[in-house]
Formats: C-alpha cells, sequence, structure tokens
C-alpha cells in the first residue's frame, strides 16, 4: 500500500498508509455522540445535541450532512495511524490514501460507480461543519470544524478513476488519535449495512466494552443513536434488530422498564436466550391465521417453550409456524 514520489498537497509532511490489514479502530467521541447521519438520502437537517453537558451543532452542507458510512474513511485513517503509532513511526494530520484499498478494507465494491461514491464522501466529510465542547485528547474547547479539513484527488487514470487521494484530518480527531482515544472495531462492522445497526454496534462497543451487562433506556438508546424516527417506529426497528441478532460481538434484548439490555456474546448463556423469530416467519404466521395478533402468539410460544424447560430448537422459526399451525382456534 505504499505510495511513492512527493505529492503537491497543502503544506507539511504527508503520512502514507502502508499497514495493510490494520485492525479497524474508530474515535470514542464518534462512537459516543450522534456526529453522522443514520438517513440514505441527503441530509439537510441542522442536528442540535446535549448529553450529560456535552454539546454538538452539526451543520451539513448543500450536499448533506456526512452519514455513518462516510465515517468509514476516517476509520480507516484512524487505524492507519494508530497502526503507525503502535510500530514507533512518525504520523501527520495529511495522509495519503489508496482508493482501491481503502475500498476493500471497508467492505466496498472497486467499481467505477464505488469510485464516484467515495467522492461524494469525502465532500460531504469536509462540506459537514461540528461545533462541539467534547473533549479530545484530555483538552475541552468549543469550536468549530469540519469532519476532515480538506483532500484531493491526487491521481486519476484517463477514465477518471480515483487511484489515491490526500486527506487532512481536523485537528480535533488528530488529537484524539496522538491521545489513543479510540477502540478496536471487529471487522465484521463494516459487514452491516443498516445505519441503525452499524450505531447499535458503535454504541454498545463503547459503552458495553467487555462487562457482562450494559442496560440502558430506549429513549436515551434513541437520542445518542441520532435517528429522526418517532419513537414507536424506532422501537419497531430495533425490536426488528433484536429478532435477527446482527451485531458482531454483541447481543441485544429488551427488559421490563422499556429497558435495552446489551452483552458480549461470548458471555451469552446460549440456553438461556430467548428464541428470536425472524420478521419473515412472523408475516408467514400472519397469513396462517389472518387478523390474529402475531406478536400475542409469540409471546405465547414463548411462554410454552420456557415452561416445557427451554428446549435446544433446531430451527426456532419452524418450531413456531409448526406451533402456530396447531393452534385450533382463532386468535
Amino acid at each position: 500500500m505504499s505510495v511513492d514520489g512527493v505529492l503537491p498537497f497543502g503544506q507539511g509532511d504527508f503520512f502514507v498508509c502502508d499497514f495493510f490489514g490494520a485492525m479497524p479502530k474508530h474515535d470514542l467521541a464518534s462512537m459516543e455522540h450522534p456526529l453522522f447521519s443514520l438517513s440514505t438520502r441527503p441530509d439537510r437537517r441542522i442536528l442540535s445535541y446535549d448529553h450529560n453537558g456535552s454539546q454538538i451543532t452539526v451543520t451539513p452542507s448543500v450536499k448533506g450532512r456526512a452519514t455513518i458510512f462516510d465515517a468509514d474513511i476516517l476509520i480507516f485513517c484512524i487505524s492507519q495511524l494508530m497502526a503507525a503509532l503502535n510500530a514507533g513511526k512518525p504520523t501527520s494530520r495529511t495522509l495519503t490514501l489508496t482508493a482501491h484499498d481503502l475500498l476493500l478494507a471497508t467492505g466496498r465494491e472497486t467499481s467505477g460507480d464505488s469510485y464516484r461514491r467515495l467522492k461524494d464522501a469525502f465532500e460531504r466529510l469536509a462540506g459537514t461543519r461540528i461545533t462541539t465542547n467534547i473533549e479530545t485528547g484530555s483538552q475541552e474547547t468549543t469550536s468549530g470544524f469540519g469532519l476532515i479539513e480538506s483532500w484531493e484527488i491526487v491521481r486519476g487514470t484517463k477514465a477518471g478513476r480515483m487511484i489515491r487521494v490526500a486527506v487532512t484530518l481536523s485537528d480535533w480527531l488528530y488529537r484524539a488519535v496522538l491521545a489513543k482515544s479510540v477502540l478496536t472495531l471487529s471487522k465484521d462492522y463494516f459487514l452491516l449495512r443498516k445505519p441503525l445497526e452499524r450505531r447499535l454496534y458503535e454504541l454498545a462497543r463503547k459503552h458495553c466494552g467487555r462487562q457482562p451487562v450494559w442496560r440502558v433506556s430506549v429513549d436515551t438508546v434513541l437520542k445518542k443513536s441520532g435517528s429522526s424516527s418517532p419513537r414507536r417506529v424506532f422501537r419497531a426497528m430495533l425490536r426488528e434488530i433484536i429478532s435477527r441478532d446482527p451485531l458482531p460481538d454483541y447481543t441485544l434484548s429488551e427488559e421490563e422498564g422499556d429497558v435495552l439490555a446489551v452483552r458480549p456474546k461470548e458471555v451469552v448463556d446460549r440456553s438461556h436466550r430467548v428464541p428470536q423469530i425472524s420478521p419473515s416467519t412472523m408475516e408467514a404466521a400472519r397469513a396462517l391465521v389472518p387478523g390474529a395478533d402475531v406478536y400475542a402468539l409469540e409471546a405465547q410460544w414463548r411462554a410454552v417453550w420456557i415452561a416445557s424447560g427451554r428446549p435446544q430448537l433446531r430451527s426456532v422459526d419452524k418450531a413456531f409456524l409448526g406451533w402456530v399451525k396447531k393452534q385450533d382456534r382463532p386468535l
């Protein structure tokens, strides 16, 4: 991944990304607070966020607010810088990236259209302005800055494909890296294709870590996620994610009192986990008993499963549908 030559970008030295396969790392502030949009469409709303003394205003450009997928670029840069720091190598705020490696490292295709989307992501990152008092590197300042200070295409083919780019991180983010205010992410994080799944993983990684359980109210999760969905819609999305259990490293469950419980998967007692039924199976159940409350059926079936001693199930979905078919009364 090394890049040769001297490149005419800004002033000062470059840091050349040359740590192939560096473990992905994210800065703590981005994991803690909703800096990035979860929308898949251009999000031009100004976000104002205040939580436990941390104040943030995120102002998008005409291109829209930087998305949680755009943040992959920052994760890649942070990962490279941390690998260099751990190896005792010099670093700088300006990095040279091989676009192909960046796309591969973050689970993207390397088609021509992917390079165009990468350019759009750089533009949103540079255009999104942050005003905050969040502390990074043992300093608390109230300041405004872009998520990246600047970027530039370094070389392109005759077809216009982006080959290498240079990007200068904000001083705020670079200071966080130098202070090692970062956490390692699972490489499977990049396989999560739904924005809320990614945000929930970030919150789980930041707040749960390796402790047995982290409990948080649904209202707080809604606030910290940055989701613009109404509460009831957000709860439905949360339950759908709970049912599929897609997050690497962590599993989610609902508890009484409108509480979300987050546990590392290695400490979950699988024999006591409540079986999760897929959304497609719920739709199949709805077709079997038109007009029935399938969620009430689900609760009844789980109660039967618990009462029968929590038997091991080869297929949770097949077991549930089989039970539904045996019901001889309308529900």
